[in-house]
């Protein structure tokens, strides 16, 4: 099923990408969750890192068939934008919690700064104590090659080694920068296949 929001947001892209998302978040689990095996870490470190890695080039690869998608350089990844959408994934949990529990590692930083300069205008205005010029902000010039029309959907995600993708999610959220908890505009499920849990990583031996 698409959504009304959807396809307000994507037009005719909609059906595409409510379908090719999430098949690419869980393709990216499965890359990163195999990388985790090659190397036989005691830790989780290896899926993590390499999840975040992967989830842009899975969906740079699964996008990039859809009409009108083009992509964009942001700090050595390539980023997909959509119908003047750029969709941006963020794994947000490692449990099944709801998305509205999202928030940003730094209130700083490319995310945050990307979040500001193309997500929806806040609810509410900042209280304006005369410290603006005070708030770090991102100078990076990745951000300078986005078109300044561009408006940010954000794919949110719960995923894990032993579960895979939990629950997946996409709409629009501001930054609160005094908790960096993501304040959603709107925000609703996409469709996320079944995943048996698999069996623990096994630790490696010396």
């Amino acid at each position: 099923m698409v959504s009304q929001w959807a396809e307000e947001t994507f037009g005719e892209a909609a059906k595409a990408l409510t379908e090719a998302v999430p098949a690419c978040l869980a393709r990216a689990h499965e890359r990163a969750r195999d990388g985790h095996q090659g190397v036989h870490t005691q830790t989780l470190e290896a899926y993590g890192h390499g999840l975040y890695a992967v989830q842009y080039e899975e969906l740079a690869t699964g996008l990039a068939s859809i009409p009108g998608a083009t992509s964009v350089r942001l700090q050595a990844r390539n980023v997909m934008i959509v119908s003047g959408r750029l969709i941006y994934p963020i794994r947000y949990a490692k449990t099944d919690v709801p998305v509205t529990s999202a928030r940003l590692r730094r209130a700083t930083g490319l995310r945050a700064e990307l979040i500001r300069r193309h997500g929806p205008e806040p609810l509410q205005g900042e209280l304006d104590l005369g410290l603006e010029e005070l708030r770090p902000r991102e100078t990076s010039q990745d951000l300078d090659r986005l078109p300044p029309d561009a408006e940010l959907v954000l794919v949110a995600y719960a995923c894990s080694m032993s579960h895979g993708v939990i629950r997946a999610e996409w709409g629009t959220a501001e930054l609160r920068a005094e908790d960096r908890y993501l304040i959603w505009h709107h925000h609703e499920p996409l469709p996320v296949p079944h995943r048996p849990p698999q069996p623990p990583p096994s630790r490696a031996t010396t």
